[in-house]
């Protein structure tokens, strides 16, 4: 069976939306794209820290999704991340309202053994020299794929473009793509972004799909029209799990089949929005999955008549 070595969060989260809030609940990077991957055939390791605070049940309910938790460090004296947000009427907009790093200050990553050998990695929204103590104790990883954001650009640029060269694939949005190459378009930013060293760009636009760029051939897939948007808080993770969970299982990393791995991602993320924080991706079946895809398939397949 593939293996997948998962980087990321796990934590705790407070979210308010214009349809309710919550109290702490389960949240994270690694949490979301860990759980996304368990729906492929694959073993994935969770590479990760929290506090004594953080409950027995949520590492007996990851390890019940085929999860490995042997790189997941606790710390008993220590509190786990916590994030709180709020967000907009639009949804696409949101407020940080508390974000208090905890034992993810002094973390020191550490891949299981086993797990040394992976062909895939999965660099979750961490400090750049994470990530890379990551990378470095990886074998001979067939692709990294990289997500990052706009905070790490202002605040670690150069540690971030260390990573950048040694990455095959970067997940941004298209603010964050703008702002990493200086380019306004986005098909000149992916151009410039590669030449910083990934082979392929996902630039991700929320409720407006995303973007798959390598060399001068891209792919578009657009969002599932949803009746109902509760929650966008893990959305992407979630597209990031089921994209390198996706590509883990076929172990084919070309672009066409990055394709299908960017619809199964987008499939996924579609259920993390229906309900709060990981509630819908944990109880999400292979039927309502299968259907889903074939939502997509109806939605972007036409036939047309060229005069």
């Amino acid at each position: 069976m593939n293996k997948l070595v998962i980087v990321g969060t796990v934590a705790f989260d407070a979210i308010e939306t214009p349809f309710g809030k919550t109290d702490k609940i389960l949240g994270g990077a690694a949490t979301y794209i860990g759980l996304s991957a368990s729906n492929f055939d694959i073993n994935g390791a969770i590479v990760s820290v929290v506090g004594g605070d953080f409950p027995e049940e949520y590492i007996t309910m990851l390890k019940e999704k085929g999860l490995d938790v042997s790189g997941l460090e606790i710390v008993p004296e220590g509190k786990t991340f916590f994030w709180s947000g709020k967000y907009h009427n639009d949804m696409n907009t949101r407020d940080t309202l508390a974000t208090e790093l905890n034992v993810l200050a002094d973390f020191n990553p550490i891949v299981p053994e086993d797990y040394k050998d992976a062909e895939v990695v999965m660099l979750g929204n961490l400090h750049p020299i994470v990530q890379m103590g990551v990378i470095n104790q990886m074998k001979n990883p067939k692709l990294v794929v990289l997500d990052t954001m706009n905070f790490w650009m202002d605040c670690a640029l150069p540690e971030l473009m260390e990573v950048i060269k040694k990455v095959d694939v970067i997940t941004i949005n298209d603010e964050e793509a703008r702002q990493l190459s200086g380019e306004y378009s986005l098909v000149n930013a992916s151009k410039k972004i590669m030449s910083m060293g990934p082979k392929y760009v996902v630039i991700k636009k929320g409720e407006h799909g995303a973007l798959l760029f390598h060399g001068e051939d891209m792919f578009y897939a657009p969002a599932l029209p949803l009746a109902e948007v509760f929650d966008p808080t893990g959305a992407g993770d979630t597209f990031a799990g089921g994209f390198t969970g996706f590509l883990a299982k076929t172990e084919d990393y070309s672009f066409e089949n990055m394709k299908n791995a960017i619809i199964y991602g987008s499939a996924l993320a579609s259920f993390c929005v229906e309900k709060f924080g990981t509630e819908r991706i944990l109880d999400v079946s292979k039927e309502e999955i299968h259907n889903r895809l074939h939502q997509f398939k109806s939605l972007t397949q036409f036939d047309i008549k060229i005069t």
